[in-house]
């Protein structure tokens, strides 16, 4: 197999979450070597986070916590304890990258900020996520990607006009600064390639979630408009929407954006009358009509199963999408065609799918190497095998309480 772009870069990530660990995940699935730092008292909290193997609570049964970390190597240290943080520096001390999400101030506090790292490695590159950056007046403000989500205006635009904001699904601003970490980190790493300096990325997820909405920004700024909730509208297409089709609880989401998609979205339609009128003639004439043509739209989508409508449409030239479920999610052929899904055995889960990244590089394939690790799964490989501890130095640390 061909070598992978990541293959000689290590990792070290003692960030928690999704934001962080996603993005050490991304580099473990082209060929970093990544070591995931947790503790005992506080595991990594997406480990209480469900679905759950069986239903039955249990930190090495947690669907949310795999999604995150495939491909990592997991370890448990005390990084309170004075040889606790010896042996955190030992793992910088070969390390490429060091990723964190705590609150600002933390690492400080434990004695393992940036500049205190630079002393152990010259050149090591540091990420530290949070919630609104390391610096300003709400730099300590505390919570999580949901509270995020709504302080970056996702909330104010999702929902129907009239009622109030709807939650946009998950952490959102943690999905967010994911790619913006990876971008950020990838010119880094090709900085230090260049120069062979590190550098400090102080990553703030409200900025990279606000970066999202920079249209509607912009319409404030220009023209002192506020946008407002519209459903499932848009200002530039209608109809705009999901629409019913006839097993229960089925749709398929429709967007006509110009008048020649509309004219192939009449041909598929064929019959009736209203298609032809002349209200719905025009872009304009369709968003001052939306109302009424949404109606007559459902009434004839109702017609059909969800896969007729849309491979009717799509051959139409009409763009048109299955609103999937997890379980079509996980049988679609385009996404098995593409090996999207890698089925690994995980030794709680059984099972399980890891998501790829989005992207296939010709000459740098991706590889998901291994399963999500349990609790301190890999603490005997990593620090006898890796950091060269012997067997007595491993055993003695265990008992004196340095990798709880």
């Amino acid at each position: 197999m061909a070598e992978k772009v990541f293959e000689d870069i290590k990792v070290t990530d003692l960030s928690w979450a999704a934001a962080g660990p996603g993005i050490g995940m991304f580099l473990a699935s082209l060929g970093a070597e990544v070591i995931h730092i947790e503790t005992k008292s506080h595991p990594d909290v997406l480990r209480s986070g469900g679905p759950f193997k069986d239903n039955k609570i249990h930190p090495d049964k947690s669907g949310s916590f795999a999604q995150y970390n495939a491909g990592k190597y997991g370890i448990t240290l005390n990084l309170r304890s004075p040889q606790g943080k010896q042996i955190f520096k030992k793992i910088v001390a070969r390390s490429d990258v060091v990723l964190e999400n705590m609150s600002p101030g933390a690492m400080k506090r434990l004695g393992l900020d940036f500049g205190e790292l630079q002393k152990v490695k010259p050149d090591i590159i540091m990420v530290s996520a949070s919630l609104q950056g390391q610096t300003g007046p709400a730099r300590e403000r505390i919570g999580f990607g949901h509270q995020l989500a709504a302080l970056s205006g996702f909330y104010e635009v999702c929902g129907w006009p009239d009622r109030g904001p709807e939650m946009v699904w998950g952490a959102y601003t943690d999905y967010i600064s994911i790619r913006i970490g990876i971008v950020a980190l990838i010119s880094a790493l090709d900085y230090k390639r260049r120069t062979g300096k590190g550098r400090y990325l102080d990553l703030s997820e409200f900025e990279a979630g606000v970066g999202l909405l920079a249209p509607e920004i912009l319409d404030y700024t220009l023209n002192g408009k506020v946008v407002k909730r519209m459903g499932n509208r848009c200002l530039y297409a209608a109809p705009h929407g999901a629409f019913p089709c006839k097993d229960e609880d089925t749709w398929c989401a429709i967007a006509v954006f110009t008048d020649e998609e509309w004219q192939n979205l009449c041909e598929v339609i064929d019959s009736p009358d209203w298609v032809r009128g002349p209200e719905f003639a025009t872009l304009t004439g369709r968003k001052a009509n939306e109302d009424k043509l949404e109606k007559l739209l459902s009434e004839w989508t109702v017609n059909w199963t969800a896969e007729e409508l849309f491979q009717r449409l799509q051959r139409a030239n009409v763009p048109a999408g299955i609103v999937q479920n997890p379980r079509e999610i996980q049988e679609d052929k385009q996404l098995d065609h593409r090996h999207h899904f890698w089925e690994l055995l995980h030794p709680q889960i059984g099972k399980h799918h890891y998501e790829a990244p989005a992207f296939i590089i010709s000459e740098t394939p991706v590889e998901i190497r291994m399963p999500a690790p349990c609790l301190g799964e890999h603490n005997k490989h990593v620090y006898t095998k890796i950091l060269g501890l012997s067997d007595q130095e491993f055993i003695e640390l265990s008992a004196n309480g340095v990798f709880d």
